[in-house]
């Protein structure tokens, strides 16, 4: 009778330890994956500074004008160039 209580407590006891091993793995592996999502969030972060950093300065007033002068040759626009119409006139 005591070699069947101590089979069976043997049993409970491999069956627990390879529980606890495979808990272990699963845990690993969820740290893991834990690390590189965190990992990746911090990138995306960087990215995403450096986009509004990016926006912010392609939006500039000035930097809009600079490119309309040199590349579109556009020109300030004066009192002088400026027509007015009328409603009536043709």
């Amino acid at each position: 009778m005591s070699f069947k209580v101590n089979a069976v407590l043997a049993a409970l006891l491999v069956g627990c330890a390879l529980s606890l091993v495979n808990a272990q793995y699963q845990a690993r592996h969820l740290f893991i994956d834990l690390e590189r999502a965190q990992r990746q969030a911090r990138q995306l972060d960087v990215d995403w500074s450096q986009l509004q950093l990016d926006q912010s300065t392609l939006g500039k007033h000035a930097r809009i004008e600079e490119i309309a002068r040199r590349d579109l040759n556009m020109t300030q626009l004066t009192a002088n160039r400026t027509q007015y119409l009328t409603e009536g006139e043709q």
